[in-house]
């Protein structure tokens, strides 16, 4: 199958895959040099990738790119949760959210932190690695970094050159690969039309249903497009990934994404979207890089507790096994992922197709889009989801977030716990949010005003 364009109507301006656009401005990434296949490139110094942005987060842009220790010494398990240490702050998962407050209470408040992950490896969701074929793959699925907020891309740009990228998926229907979100040039792929923009517009009203009130998911779609291309595009895939039909979804799910009637196909408008030049895991081993840190990977922290002297506790795990699941346990949607290697230097024209349709799983992803790696092999992904196994997602119905605010009311009557993250507070949330919500949860920490602010 073949991605196809229609001509003779309106595109967007091309942008050139050297350049970040941050806010209109235009800020080239550094030159890299092949450091050899199967390794990662060495990290350099000098300032990192950021928005001349002022207030308070040009306190961010002040410090360098922190400079690689060798041996790494995040990476390595101390051993002191038998040694009777006392530390100021337990910190409970190494993902964004913890990894994030570890460091601010390590580097800005000058707090001893202990961080425990029971993975053998720090980043969570987003953690990457290079596969045995040398190329650099996200474990758990593709992870793209979009934003609205300089203050969240300037944080992070303290731990990270950036690599310019903006994210395209198709979705293969009816035998064609045509952009998603839907778009101009999706419809007219589609059904070969030659609609203007103007004409798709009037399209999509003329299939449009009346929706007195939007409450689902369905509601959110058919209002929009009307129940031809619900079917074709949404139904489908909402199926598969949640493990129920649109109409029993929250209104919020399906408005996370947008249809369009001219041809930009980019799946984010967010003003900064970029990726980790390294990747995601040297990020979290530059942010977690200090002597106030201590890790300890492979460990559940139930197991060592006991034996642990800590003044408070920062959990990010999912809040319900907190309490042992004293109301019931939260649902959640969870992943499984088939890894294949290719002997091919690219396997699909995109980094993501979507499958609405006939295939058992919900996506395909090929990472070297994401990355930018040169190698004569490629690397896939088939993302199939499950209702059991590890939570991914939490489920956004009704009953649901009831549930969730007695957790909520039980987890604020809890002294000394604090709760941050996708899973810690039953948010379906964006990466940028959760380091969004956890610079404000260090503030509230610390007794400041916040002054993030994520949409």
């Amino acid at each position: 199958m073949q991605a196809t364009r229609t001509p003779n109507s309106p595109s967007r301006p091309e942008r050139r895959p050297d350049t970040c656009y941050i806010n209109k401005l235009e800020i080239k990434e550094p030159a890299v040099k092949p450091r050899g296949e199967g390794r990662r490139p060495q990290r350099k110094g000098g300032s990192p990738i950021v928005p001349d942005a002022g207030g308070p987060a040009a306190a961010f842009r002040q410090e360098r790119i922190l400079q690689p220790s060798a041996p790494s010494r995040v990476l390595r398990s101390s051993g002191v949760v038998q040694d009777g240490v006392t530390f100021d702050y337990l910190i409970v998962g190494a993902g964004f959210a913890g990894s994030v407050l570890a460091e601010r209470l390590a580097r800005d408040a000058g707090r001893r932190v202990l961080l425990i992950d029971r993975r053998r490896h720090v980043g969570g969701n987003a953690y990457d690695e290079h596969d045995a074929a040398g190329v650099l793959v996200h474990r758990y699925g593709p992870h793209i970094f979009h934003t609205n907020s300089r203050e969240v891309l300037s944080y992070l740009s303290r731990f990270t050159e950036w690599r310019a990228y903006e994210h395209r998926v198709l979705a293969s229907v009816d035998g064609k690969l045509v952009p998603i979100p839907i778009n101009l040039d999706t419809v007219n792929s589609l059904y070969g039309w030659s609609l203007t923009p103007e004409e798709l517009g009037e399209y999509f009203a003329r299939q449009a249903e009346p929706v007195e009130r939007i409450r689902t998911s369905e509601d959110v779609v058919v209002s929009k497009i009307g129940r031809t291309l619900y079917e074709k595009f949404f139904r489908g895939y909402t199926r598969k990934h949640w493990g129920l039909d649109p109409a029993q979804l929250d209104a919020s799910v399906a408005g996370r994404i947008p249809v369009r009637t001219d041809r930009d196909d980019r799946y984010f408008t967010d003003e900064y979207q970029c990726m980790p030049l390294h990747g995601y895991t040297r990020l979290f081993e530059n942010m977690l890089d200090h002597p106030n840190i201590t890790l300890e990977l492979g460990v559940d922290y139930r197991d060592v507790i006991g034996s642990l002297r800590v003044g408070e506790i920062v959990y990010t795990g999912p809040v319900d096994e907190f309490f042992e699941h004293r109301f019931g346990r939260l649902p959640y949607r969870s992943l499984r992922f088939e890894h294949e290697t290719y002997e091919v230097a690219q396997h699909q024209p995109v980094a993501v197709i979507n499958y609405p349709q006939d295939r058992p799983y919900t996506r395909v992803t090929e990472y070297k889009h994401l990355t930018g790696q040169s190698h004569p092999r490629t690397s896939v992904s088939y993302e199939y989801a499950l209702a059991e196994g590890e939570p991914y997602y939490p489920i956004p119905r009704p009953e649901n977030a009831a549930l969730y605010a007695r957790y909520k009311a039980l987890a604020d009557a809890t002294p000394g716990v604090h709760f941050a993250g996708r899973l810690g507070t039953y948010r379906y949330y964006n990466m940028d949010q959760v380091v969004g919500q956890a610079l404000a949860t260090y503030a509230k920490l610390r007794g400041a005003p916040s002054w993030v602010h994520v949409a």
